[in-house]
C-alpha cells in the first residue's frame, strides 16, 4: 500500500511541510483527527474502435499525390515502385485530429522495409 502524507502546518518560520501520516499521529497532533479519503475511481472509458491505418503518399519532387486513403498493403505496393525512401513523403490519417500527419523518418523506413516482403 502507498504511504500516506499530510501537510504539517505546525512548523515555525519556514512554513508548512509534508510529513508521513504515521509521523503526524505519533507526535500527538493537536489539530484533531486527520481524515484521509481514497481518490475517486477514474471513470471507465469505452475502448476505441481500432481502424486499419490509412496512408497518403506524395512525390517529393513533383508534389503529386501517388496514393491517398489507402491501406498498408497498397501503400507498400506504391513504395515498391520508388527508387528511394526519401523520394516520397508518407502521411497517416489521424482520426482524432481529422488530419494527415507526416510519418517520421524511422516510421517511413519501417514501411519501406515491408516492400521486401511483397510476393513476386
Amino acid at each position: 500500500m502507498a504511504k500516506r502524507w499530510v501537510l504539517d502546518t505546525e512548523t515555525k518560520g519556514t512554513g508548512a511541510e509534508i510529513v508521513p501520516l504515521e509521523k503526524a499521529h505519533a507526535r500527538g497532533d493537536r489539530r484533531g483527527p486527520i481524515v484521509v479519503r481514497d481518490p475517486a475511481p477514474a471513470p471507465e472509458r469505452e475502448p476505441e474502435e481500432r481502424r486499419p491505418p490509412k496512408f497518403k503518399i506524395v512525390d517529393v519532387m513533383t508534389r503529386q499525390v501517388l496514393a491517398e486513403d489507402v491501406g498498408t498493403r497498397k501503400a507498400v505496393e506504391v513504395l515498391a515502385g520508388m527508387r528511394s525512401a526519401v523520394d516520397v513523403n508518407v502521411y497517416n490519417w489521424d482520426e482524432r485530429k481529422q488530419a494527415w500527419n507526416q510519418l517520421s523518418q524511422g516510421d517511413r523506413r519501417k514501411l519501406w522495409q515491408l516492400r521486401d516482403r511483397l510476393p513476386g
